[in-house]
């Protein structure tokens, strides 16, 4: 089939791969994802019409190279990296680089993204770079000392939240970013609190934040919002109405 149905689908063993970062599931479903995406996107501009047997048409050598192929590419990759970074699995990314290098090349479909987790970029500018920058110390286990553990959590936390609601995939990154917060906060609470800025005012509100059982996008915008403070950070007014609305729960 090549229709919407067909599309969610194929994107239902990628959601999964990458919420549990499950690196075999990844690299079996990952051109799939690719074929039925560039194949509809084809299809909606009018440059190709449904096949009379109703089966996916795989991708030619030219359609790697299309801007369509690269950037489905490059947002599953990305996706996959920000929640294995998030578990500190670099054997995962590793494994997903080697063996899409092996069908495609090294300019595999994705390349591209896994790139800002590679590099080292001195003076990140954009969301990519800061994120990418994060996560290759979180694949590393690269852990900043404790008197700037918290605000390096926070910095790197909201730079993924970021991205996160950027994504095709952004609940399969969201569920993990959530825990992943909860799971930071409360170790700072235990041994870092003599770290924190105005610790008498800000203990308590950390402490309700992370009250919420619920991990999902409103838990991480009130954390990010109400941990601010704590590591004595000013938010823009843009920014804080940002984060508000994020937190609200209908």
């Amino acid at each position: 089939m090549t229709d919407m149905a067909e599309l969610q689908a194929r994107k239902k063993p990628l959601n999964l791969a990458i919420v549990r970062v499950d690196a075999d599931e990844f690299i079996a479903h990952f051109t799939g994802w690719l074929e039925i995406t560039a194949f509809l996107t084809a299809v909606r501009a009018g440059d190709a019409s449904p096949p009379p047997d109703g089966v996916t048409p795989k991708l030619k050598a030219a359609q790697l190279n299309s801007d369509i192929v690269i950037g489905v590419g490059n947002d599953a990759i990305f996706a996959f990296c920000m929640t294995a970074a998030l578990k500190g699995d670099g054997a995962s990314v590793d494994k997903v680089e080697n063996a899409l290098t092996s069908t495609y090349g090294k300019e595999f479909p994705g390349s591209n993204a896994l790139w800002y987790f590679r590099a080292t970029i001195d003076a990140p500018v954009s969301l990519e770079d800061f994120v990418g920058q994060a996560g290759k110390k979180m694949l590393l286990q690269d852990i900043p000392p404790p008197p700037l553990r918290a605000r390096e959590n926070w910095n790197a936390g909201l730079r993924f939240f970021e991205k996160a609601r950027k994504s095709n995939f952004v609940h399969e990154i969201m569920y993990p970013l959530a825990k992943w917060h909860r799971e930071r906060w409360n170790e700072t609470l235990e041994k870092g609190v003599s770290f924190l800025a105005h610790i008498e005012d800000n203990l308590p509100i950390l402490r309700e934040a992370l009250e919420d059982p619920r991990n999902d996008e409103a838990f991480v915008a009130n954390l990010l919002l109400k941990a601010a403070p704590a590591i004595d950070t000013e938010l823009a007014d843009d920014m804080q109405g940002y984060l508000r609305s994020l937190a609200r729960r209908v």
